[in-house]
């Protein structure tokens, strides 16, 4: 399963991924992985929860962020869930390079029992219909 969490900056994406990727760890018993641009969250996060910062790996293109995704899921096979914050701030997503990437995502998560929440500052208006239909909204309050 690969989820998109959209919405604008200061919608409350950060927090929810965050929230979620925390109570994943209380109630699960697989590994969960935080992807981030920065380690600005490490105190945020339940320390078991993985936090990792693309920024210290060049990742610049929606290819490289594929093959990122792809070795992490390789290196451990006890990976439940993978959470996503801020990548767009440093890989430009495109609508049609957004459309592989779900469609390589979703076989990675049948393929190994992995779910993916992605955060991203578009609108479900923005997607095409096969993206927007199992998306996770937020707005500024």
């Amino acid at each position: 399963m690969v989820k998109f969490v959209l919405g604008p900056s200061g919608s409350g994406k950060t927090k929810w991924l965050i929230d979620q990727a925390n109570e994943d760890k209380r109630n699960g018993n697989g590994n969960i992985v935080f992807i981030d641009t920065d380690d600005s969250h490490i105190f945020s996060l339940d320390y078991q929860v993985r936090l990792i910062n693309a920024n210290k790996y060049h990742i610049n293109t929606v290819s490289g962020f594929y093959g990122f995704l792809a070795g992490i899921i390789s290196r451990d096979y006890d990976i439940e869930k993978v959470y996503v914050d801020g990548i767009y701030d440093i890989v430009n997503f495109e609508l049609p390079e957004l459309e592989v990437l779900t469609k390589d995502l979703e076989v990675l998560s049948e393929e190994f029992n992995v779910e993916f929440y992605i955060g991203l500052n578009k609108e479900k208006s923005e997607l095409p219909e096969k993206l927007a239909k199992d998306v996770i909204e937020l707005n500024v309050q």
